[in-house]
């Protein structure tokens, strides 16, 4: 069995996250499992979770009873605009949107046994990069902090706002968290998020580090 098999094995084998890529990193000498945005996910056994930010926010969330943990990454707050109607589409899509990802990646979680009260949370991304744009980071920083106050989970760490994306990688066994600010330009990152908002409610597309 390669270290692909070994990682997929190791998160369960749940058939909802065997579209995340995962690589293995010979520096870090682990498998990383790398999310998109609109993915979320539960680590398994001795695996890293990175993703890379924009605009977009991830919750790293964990049961410190039982040392598992996952993250997501979203686009929007929420999946009600406007007049109240909730966007229609496939889970990928929904799950780009903050409310949809964080009771998914949450639910998984006590699925696998973890306990609310057991639950910690840290913040990463949000950062203003298109200045095209309204600021939809500050939208997603406002929407994760509130929902974090409002359930009631304890918020151990954020490195959220300003104007830089981010490279994340999350280690859910350990809870450390290390992101590593991106030029801001970056100029792949931002037209994937141009892409991504302008097809927000459509089928999917085929420097120093800092610990908290």
């Amino acid at each position: 069995m390669d270290r692909a098999a070994d990682a997929t094995a190791a998160a369960g084998g749940d058939a909802a996250f065997a579209h995340i890529q995962r690589r293995f990193d010979a520096r870090l000498n682990a498998t990383v499992a790398v999310l998109h945005p609109g993915d979320y996910y539960i680590g398994g056994q001795g695996e890293l979770l990175g993703t890379v930010l924009g605009s977009c926010v991830s919750a790293c969330i964990r049961d410190v009873r039982l040392r598992l943990g996952g993250m997501n990454h979203f686009m929007l707050p929420t999946n009600q605009p406007d007049d109240g109607a909730a966007w229609s589409g496939s889970t990928w899509v929904a799950t780009r949107f903050g409310n949809v990802a964080m009771e998914r990646l949450i639910n998984e979680i006590l699925k696998r046994g973890g306990r609310r009260a057991d639950l910690e949370v840290k913040l990463v991304g949000g950062g203003k990069v298109l200045d095209a744009l309204t600021d939809v980071g500050a939208r997603n920083i406002r929407f994760a902090r509130e929902y974090v106050r409002t359930e009631g989970f304890r918020l151990l760490g954020e490195d959220l706002g300003d104007v830089y994306p981010r490279k994340v990688l999350y280690d859910p066994a350990s809870g450390a968290v290390r992101v590593k600010r991106l030029p801001r330009t970056s100029r792949q990152l931002l037209v994937e998020e141009m892409r991504y908002l302008r097809n927000v409610d459509r089928a999917p597309p085929d420097g120093e580090i800092e610990l908290f």
